[in-house]
């Protein structure tokens, strides 16, 4: 059996949580679990960032409790039609 190793766009449940992958490196991957707008206060304040996103951290050592659900060809698409879902094979 292959060990499944996250990667950018896959979305996953770990425990009680579950969405997409934010960020991965050798060593960790965030996953968001929500994104929501800043108001225009903040987004004057940090012009870098429009959104908030909230983000939970698994370290390695931890990806043999993910679950692989799907990935997205497009992060920035509106609905999950127009982010081109896929399942890969493993």
């Amino acid at each position: 059996m292959t060990h499944y190793v996250p990667q950018l766009n896959d979305y996953v449940a770990w425990k009680e949580h579950e969405g997409w992958v934010y960020f991965a490196c050798p060593d960790y991957i965030s996953i968001e679990l929500s994104v929501k707008c800043k108001d225009d206060e903040n987004i004057k304040d940090c012009p870098i960032h429009e959104k908030t996103h909230c983000l939970l951290v698994c370290q390695k050592w931890y990806w043999d409790e993910l679950e692989y659900v799907k990935t997205r060809k497009n992060k920035n698409a509106g609905t999950l039609e127009d982010m081109e879902v896929f399942v890969r094979k493993f």
